[in-house]
Formats: C-alpha cells, sequence, structure tokens
C-alpha cells in the first residue's frame, strides 16, 4: 500500500505478442506494454511491473495485489505444445474422443477434415469398470489391472495422465481409486479427473475437457510457480490472483489444479473491461472488439453482462464454424477468437488470393517493421505503409519501426504475386483482415439471433483501436466507444473482476418425480464448493450466490438456462419449477408445448464477491474543435484513397473536444483512426466516442 493510504493493484495480461501491465494507485491509472518473453515470460511480467512501479513512483513491496491473465494456456492447445499425456477410459469408449459427436460442421464437404484428438489412440488406454447413469456400481475395478496399466503408464514415461470414467460425474470413486494408485507407482505425475475438472454429462466433452487440463497442467504449475518464485525474489511479497474463463478471481493454487479453467482469461479480463464500460453509459447492447498481436477476440455483451456458456471451443479450423474446433466443457465468457492480430502474417494463395493468418509473427522476431528479423509481412507491416502508426512513435517511442523493411515484406510475399504494389497490397491485407473480423462478429451475432447494427461497438487492445472504425463501417455500427487505456484494455479488466467462481454438476430429475431432498443436496454442493474457490482469495467475503437449472422438455437434446433462487425447496415447489421453465422456454421460442414432462440435467452455482458498480455517465456532445498538432497522409479503405489527416494527441483533448475525420488520435499504447465517415468526442470520462457523421 502507498504511504498516502491508498490500495496499489497490478493487472497482468500476457498475449502473443505483447504483456501488458496496468498499475491502480487509488484511482491514477498507469500502464505499459513489454514484448513477450515466450522462453520465460514471467522475465516480461517483472520487467514491466518495474517500468509502470517507477512510473508511479511507487516500490514493488508497497504492492497489496497481482491479478493476471494469460493466453499461454490457449497457445500451448493450437500449437499442441504440452505435456506427454495419456487418457484413461471406460473400455468401449476409447474413441469416444475421436469418434466425436458424428455431426458435421460443413455438411456438404466430401474432403471434411476432422480436427485431430489431442491424445493419439495408441496414447489411451481402458480399464474394464463401469459405473451406471444412475451413479451404482455395474462392474467394479480390478486391482491388478490397475496396477497393471499404473506401472506401464510410469514406465513409458508420461508428464500427466488424465482419467473419464463413464457417469463418473455421478460417482467418481473409480476415478480416484485410479488416481490414487497412480500417484502411489509415480509421486511426481500429474493427473486430472473428470469428476473434479468438468462433473457435467455428454462424454466426448468432458473426456476433451480432462485431457485439456492434463495435456497443459505440468507446462502451467511449472509456469506459475516460477511466477510466484520470482516476484517473490524483487521484493512483491502480496499475493498473486488468476482470472479464469468466467470472468471471476481465483487462487494461483486453485490455477495450478484446474489450469483448463485459464483457457480464456485474457480475453475474460477484456471482456469484464467492456461491459464496466457499457455499464458506466447505461447500454444494453455491446459488442466488444478486442485485438491484440496474435488474435482478435469479439463478444457480446447486453444488459450490461457478458454472455456466458458452459462451453466453448478452441481454435476452429474452419470459417468460425461451430464443431470445427475443440470443445471445452467449462464455464465461459462466450466470444468467439480468430488469428487476426496486429502481428498475423499475410500469405497469397494459388489463387493468388491474399490470405492473413492464423499464423503470427509474436514477438519473437515480430513483424518485419520491428526490426528484430522478422521477414513476412503483418497487418503491423500494413498499417505502417497505410499511414496509421507514426513509425518514430511506436510504443510511446519505444519501437521504432521500419517503413522500408515493411515494403519489402509487402512486396516480397504479397505485391509481387498480385501484380501491384506495395501500397495496393497493404490496402488489399488490411482489408482482408478487417473483411474477416467483420464476418467472424457477423456469425457469431446470427448464431446468437442478433443484428450488429443496433449495438454500440467498445474497442480495445492494441490493435483495435487502428481499425474499428472500418469494422463498424463493414457493420452498419453508427456508435463507437474508445476507452481510456484501450492499449492494455483486458490488463485493466483484470482489476474491475470480482473473486468468482462457478461451480457445475449434472444431476438429473424429473419435475414428475420432483426429489426436493436431492435437490437440495446438489444446490448445498454447490454452494460449498463455489464459495471455498471464493474464499481461498477473498476470507472475508459474502459471496452473492446465482443458481442456474439447465431444463429441457423429456426427449429434447439440449436445455435452456433457468435462473432460480438458492434456498431449500420442499416437494411441492415441482410447481414453482415448473412456471419458471415455461417462462423461458416461451421467451427463448415464442410458445410452450402442452402434455410434456420436464427434465433438470445439469446444475451450476455462480459465487461471486460485491463488485464496485462505476458512476454512471451521461454522454458529452462536441464543444470545441480539438488541437490540432499536425497533419499526416492516411489511407481511408471506405474511399479507396489516401487523404490529409489531423493528428491530435488523446492526453491534450478535454471533454468535449471534438475532431472530424480523417483523424489520428495517438496516445501511448495504440492510436485511434478516426475515418472519413466519422466523428470524435472527448467524453468526461476520458473515453473517446466515434460515431457516424450522418447519425449525428
Amino acid at each position: 500500500m502507498a504511504k498516502d493510504g491508498k490500495q496499489i493493484r497490478v493487472g497482468v495480461d500476457i498475449g502473443g505478442t505483447f504483456t501488458d501491465v496496468a498499475m491502480e494507485v487509488g484511482d491514477a491509472l498507469h500502464s505499459v506494454k513489454i514484448l513477450t518473453d515466450y522462453s520465460f515470460p514471467e522475465n516480461a511480467i517483472v520487467k514491466g511491473i518495474h517500468q509502470v512501479a517507477d512510473l508511479a513512483g511507487v516500490g514493488l513491496s508497497h504492492i497489496d495485489t497481482i491479478i493476471h491473465g494469460t493466453t499461454l494456456a490457449t497457445n500451448a492447445l493450437i500449437e499442441r505444445r504440452g505435456a506427454k499425456t495419456a487418457f484413461i477410459t471406460t473400455k468401449g469408449f476409447r474413441d469416444v474422443i475421436e469418434m466425436r459427436t458424428e455431426s458435421r460442421f460443413e455438411q456438404y464437404d466430401l474432403n471434411i477434415v476432422l480436427p485431430a484428438p489431442l491424445v493419439p489412440r495408441d496414447e489411451r488406454f481402458v480399464l474394464d469398470e463401469r459405473i451406471g447413469a444412475d451413479g451404482c456400481v455395474l462392474r467394479p475395478l480390478q486391482e491388478t489391472e490397475v496396477d497393471a496399466l499404473c506401472k506401464r503408464i510410469a514406465a513409458d514415461g508420461y508428464e500427466s495422465v488424465a482419467i473419464g470414467f463413464i457417469h463418473s460425474y455421478l460417482n467418481g470413486t473409480h476415478e480416484r481409486f485410479v488416481r490414487d494408485r497412480l500417484l502411489a507407482t509415480k509421486p511426481d505425475i500429474s493427473v486430472s479427473i473428470s469428476c473434479e475438472v468438468s462433473p457435467q454429462m455428454r462424454e466426448f466433452q468432458r473426456f476433451n475437457t480432462v485431457c485439456v487440463n492434463a495435456f497443459v497442467k505440468p507446462l502451467m504449475a511449472s509456469y506459475l510457480n516460477r511466477l510466484v518464485g520470482r516476484l517473490r525474489e524483487e521484493g512483491a511479497q502480496c499475493p498473486v490472483f488468476m482470472i479464469h474463463s468466467g470472468g471471476g478471481i481465483i487462487s494461483v493454487e486453485s490455477a495450478i489444479e484446474f489450469p483448463v479453467r485459464l483457457l480464456e482469461s485474457g480475453p475474460a479480463g477484456g471482456a469484464i473491461f467492456a461491459a464496466h464500460i457499457a455499464s458506466a453509459y447505461s447500454l444494453d447492447q455491446v459488442v466488444s472488439y478486442d485485438m491484440g498481436g496474435t488474435t482478435a477476440k469479439i463478444c457480446l455483451i447486453e444488459k450490461q453482462t457478458p454472455r456466458t456458456s458452459r462451453t466453448f471451443e478452441v481454435a476452429r479450423t474452419y470459417r468460425f464454424k461451430k464443431g470445427s474446433g475443440m470443445p471445452i466443457s467449462i464455464p465461459v465468457i462466450e466470444m468467439v477468437e480468430i488469428g487476426a492480430g496486429g502481428g498475423s502474417i499475410a500469405t497469397v494463395d494459388s489463387m493468388r488470393q491474399i490470405r492473413v493468418g492464423p499464423h503470427s509473427a509474436g514477438s519473437e522476431p515480430g513483424p518485419a517493421c520491428y526490426g528484430r528479423g522478422g521477414e513476412k509481412p503483418t497487418v503491423t507491416d500494413a498499417d505502417l505503409l497505410l499511414g496509421r502508426l507514426d513509425p518514430d512513435d511506436f510504443a510511446g517511442g519505444a519501437i521504432r519501426l521500419s517503413r522500408i523493411a515493411s515494403e519489402a515484406a509487402v512486396h516480397q510475399d504479397v505485391a509481387s504475386h498480385i501484380g501491384a504494389d506495395a501500397t495496393t497490397a497493404a490496402y488489399g491485407l488490411s482489408e482482408v483482415v478487417d473483411e474477416n473480423m467483420s464476418n467472424a462478429a457477423r456469425m457469431h451475432a446470427v448464431e446468437n439471433g442478433k443484428e450488429l447494427s443496433d449495438f454500440t461497438m467498445i474497442a480495445f487492445g492494441g490493435a483495435a483501436p487502428l481499425h474499428a472504425a472500418r469494422l463498424c463501417e463493414k457493420l452498419g455500427i453508427d456508435q463507437l466507444v474508445i476507452p481510456p487505456g484501450a492499449g492494455v484494455g483486458s490488463a485493466i479488466g483484470f482489476l474491475r473482476a470480482p473473486f468468482g467462481f462457478e461451480s457445475v454438476r449434472s444431476a438429473y430429475s424429473r419435475l414428475s418425480r420432483f426429489d426436493a431432498k436431492a435437490i437440495n443436496a446438489v444446490i448445498r454442493e454447490l454452494v460449498e464448493e463455489a464459495t471455498s474457490f471464493v474464499r481461498s482469495g477473498a476470507p472475508d467475503a459474502q459471496p452473492d450466490l446465482e443458481c442456474t437449472a439447465y431444463m429441457r422438455y423429456v426427449g429434447q437434446g439440449w436445455e435452456v438456462p433457468v435462473t432460480i433462487e438458492v434456498r431449500d425447496y420442499a416437494d411441492p415447489d415441482a410447481a414453482l419449477f415448473r412456471t419458471l421453465f415455461d417462462e423461458c422456454y416461451e421467451r427463448f421460442f415464442g410458445r410452450v408445448i402442452d402434455g410434456l414432462d420436464v427434465e433438470i440435467v445439469s446444475w451450476s452455482l455462480r459465487a461471486s464477491s460485491e463488485a464496485i458498480a462505476p458512476a454512471r455517465i451521461a454522454w458529452t456532445e462536441k464543444q470545441r474543435q480539438a488541437i490540432v498538432r499536425e497533419q499526416r497522409e492516411i489511407f481511408d479503405a471506405q474511399d479507396g484513397r489516401f487523404q490529409q489527416a489531423s493528428v491530435v494527441v488523446r492526453s491534450e483533448m478535454a471533454p468535449g473536444d471534438w475532431i472530424s475525420g480523417p483523424a489520428v488520435i495517438t496516445e501511448r499504447e495504440t492510436s485511434t483512426i478516426v475515418t472519413a465517415s466519422r466523428e470524435a468526442i472527448m467524453q468526461a470520462d476520458g473515453c473517446v466516442l466515434l460515431r457516424a457523421k450522418n447519425a449525428a
């Protein structure tokens, strides 16, 4: 804590290209961006915290809390760079993770290629055991068979083991028994069991989730232990917490045990950041757009709350379509993520079409213009050639960009293949990546039954303010908000997140045979589990509890979420559950179905500490012309030509200051491009509102 009694909190987000650090000292915010160190990511964190502490004039020993989010687990999955992992399952179910659900994400593609399973077939093993659908043991484990398998796995040098048996979400005794025998045989082996990682029905999703947890667990355990140790050595004695994919804060110990919960931790911080801004301005329909160096993330935020889901997919391989990725069955803030960041590499295919991503130049070697050995053209190189970046003032002058290197890279790998000059090729490259992102946003909106033209966009991340106005033009969105600190938005979002955890469990019951005693037992177990996670980071918290029952008509394949009160129920409350289900079902589908029984399939309970609501803010209209520091040419994609643009320094703009596009608003971590169709107005809280001139 600072000498004047102000709380000092630090948010750290590791991305594929930059590591973002944001420090809050009371109400003051300081931030820096550091190139990510792939070999030892903690090095960039320590360097960034030292730099931001120097900016704030405080020592590391004064820091009260560090909250961390990372895409390391996601990147390890996408690149298949994890531990040597074995999978143990019930005899007869060895190929579940390869057979998937037998659905086709592209119905008419005769040459469809399904994503390969994370664990190859020769590393999947079976045991002759069986738990019934009611949780009873139908076939007990044979100890001699278990011991023989444990010795084989230990001898074959596996670092990690995933265990997933049929119906273990109801009865996990067999999984726990095998785990204990494995650890007795080889104490240093890492073991993940599905009844703890994802105790939910649907074996494909559950098996895949426990395999993912096992695959990244040794990597993340090693990294997090190194990070905590290094921070202690540097003098930061404060607790370190992690953001999980559902948008809450958990302890490092919990994160080490369940690293699958960290898969979308960085993007989750961005969604929280956008929801905080939406709440301040009372915006009920928001699309958040987070574009960093490696990926772009799009999330729908309704009534100031990000959309959430119990399942999501990592690394979709076919046009952002559901089913083409790796399914993960954990609570998550729902978003679509594509390989379209500032460092995404451009190529030309056999049809002479420009393709961008998913491969990224990252921070090592980085885009060609960084001068760090990169020779491939990237989105950042195109932005430089189109005048959107100042080569002498990139990242606050920390990196000098080389226009010559960008021109050479774009000419070599793009322009020469399509018969165009470097500027035209850069324009094409930029339009391709913007169209990819707008298509992903449209797809995500359609899947959720939404029309994006009615939404406000909130954009953040180092590259998003460069492209957001063009995206709005493509999507028909009139209103765009660029918050203060947009370049490190996810890191700031970590500082807005509550301590929170969502417990999930499959526990089947029919309303016609309503068993209040069993339902009360499930709710109590969920409350105990979720609150214990919250209190591991906030011991004095009195968590807010939100319980959801996933219900459907008997015979249906999927459920609708029904929010219920956390309390004890009696058998006559079956009528209440039916009423709540009918109301929810009618809201989703317009009508109820008479004469059908209803069943509860799964439960979830979210416990979270109280989040501080932002002060409400009214929009500020334009009052004074902003001070223009200089003029420079930038390429306007809608008009297809270079135009003279006004350059404005964001820190010099006061509330009500405005500028008409084309313009560039510069700041340390990013620049905001105001296209010719937009005008920008500084708001009272430091946000910049970009709106279509014809809608003003």
